[in-house]
């Protein structure tokens, strides 16, 4: 029968579609045939006419034996304003216990679509978005439409930088905030969507999860999902989009997972075969255009603190600003624990940030690099042994690390302790102070 197949393979997520006739194509959505009308997402082709497919839901009630049916289309997302204040699965299914939406009339898009090069976006002046977090706004400026990373490994403090962030930039930025949970624990998304909803911010905000409680299938499609809203709201509705990942690492770990049930033969450092195309198709999308601005910010986990990761090292790459979190920083009680010698940015320019600050943070940076060599010498004869000069700098440099410290505003109810904010004209009139 056209457009029928037969399962004749199961294993674990990955199942075997055999066709007659009418093979599908990759990427393309089939259907079983049964109550629950499971999705089969078609990733490869094999003997030419059986279809290599996974199963998105983890729906363990398949057999053997039983037909799927060609849909025809790849896995799309409905688009629209519709989808502002929900939070939905990688099925575009609502997952915030409100009501389905109604998505008569709205417009379906396919998550698999590459990135748009036929606009270009024209030079503009540089609009640094101020984030109130003095370490952020003079080490790595937030820049309207280009791409910042936090790393660190665990609980080293990324969720709460990323929450600050999105309480401190999303108000009044008028811009739209697309969020999307990439296999991190079910408690932090919680706490992100009751942080958006004290702060009044649901309103203009979107959000897909994939935590780690579901299969790596799903969490592999959630980035793509929500960055085909960023794209649609982008070009159609002609808005400028704030897009929060968190997390990038835990996408190329799905895709890794699911190229391990893939049988595919592993790359550099046990990675998928795949994990350049992974990551740069992705990264590809978060641009900008004349349409509107797409400015990402994208928490990357580092396994067993080893910065080195070909897929962290990978993902950085693509970042125009790096903000590094460091364990040894965290356990001295400094917050946030930013390791300010290696968290590093391309936009610390004259031409982004001006003159003044550019030339200060030239001068912090010396301070803080001869505050790292110095700090073995000091542990062996003491500060007082310096010379003047090595002393002052030395003390400045402690001075400058104790500065950068912050009490944040999304945990003022737990430690009850008033959050800080400061524009970047406050923090540079702070460093001056203590460096000139």
């Amino acid at each position: 029968m056209q457009g029928k197949g037969v399962i004749r393979v199961l294993r674990d997520l990955v199942i075997k579609v055999q066709f007659d006739e009418d093979v599908p194509q990759i990427n393309e959505i089939l259907e079983a045939d049964n109550e629950a009308k499971t999705p089969l997402l078609v990733s490869s082709l094999e003997k030419g006419d059986t279809a290599i497919c996974l199963n998105i839901s983890a729906d363990r009630s398949l057999m053997k034996g039983d037909t799927v049916t060609r849909t025809g289309h790849d896995l799309q997302v409905p688009v629209g304003p519709q989808m502002i204040g929900r939070v939905f699965d990688a099925l575009s299914r609502p997952i915030d216990g409100m009501p389905m939406i109604d998505t008569t009339g709205m417009p379906w898009r396919s998550i698999f679509e590459p990135a748009n090069k036929s606009t270009s976006l024209e030079p503009r002046p540089p609009e640094i978005l101020e984030t109130g977090i003095k370490v952020l706004d003079f080490f790595t400026p937030f820049v309207k439409g280009r791409k910042i990373g936090i790393i660190g490994g665990a609980g080293v403090g990324k969720k709460v930088l990323t929450m600050e962030m999105i309480n401190n930039v999303a108000q009044g930025s008028g811009a739209l905030s697309i969020f999307a949970g990439i296999g991190e624990r079910i408690r932090e998304g919680h706490e992100l969507y009751d942080t958006l909803k004290n702060a009044d911010l649901l309103p203009t905000t979107l959000m897909f999860f994939g935590q780690m409680n579901e299969n790596p299938v799903q969490r592999s499609l959630i980035a793509q999902a929500a960055t085909t809203l960023a794209e649609y709201f982008r070009d159609d509705e002609k808005k400028d989009i704030l897009f929060f990942a968190d997390n990038a690492y835990r996408y190329i770990q799905a895709r890794n997972e699911v190229s391990t049930i893939m049988d595919q033969t592993p790359a550099e450092g046990g990675y998928q075969p795949t994990i350049f195309s992974d990551v740069k198709s992705l990264q590809d999308r978060l641009v900008s255009n004349e349409n509107g601005s797409i400015t990402a910010l994208q928490t990357i986990y580092v396994p067993a603190d080893d910065i080195s990761d070909p897929a962290v090292q990978l993902i950085g790459h693509e970042l125009d600003s790096t903000i590094v979190l460091s364990r040894d920083v965290a356990a001295q009680g400094i917050r946030p624990a930013v390791d300010l010698n290696k968290t590093t940015s391309s936009l610390v320019t004259t031409e982004v940030v001006g003159e003044r600050h550019y030339m200060l943070s030239l001068r912090v940076a010396a301070i803080l690099q001869k505050y790292e060599s110095l700090k073995g010498l000091v542990a062996i004869i003491g500060e007082s042994e310096l010379s003047p000069e090595d002393r002052e700098d030395y003390g400045k440099a402690k001075k400058l690390i104790q500065y950068f410290t912050q009490k944040f505003n999304v945990m003022e109810k737990m430690t009850g302790v008033k959050g800080e904010h400061y524009t970047r004209e406050e923090t540079l009139d702070g460093i001056e102070e203590i460096i000139i």
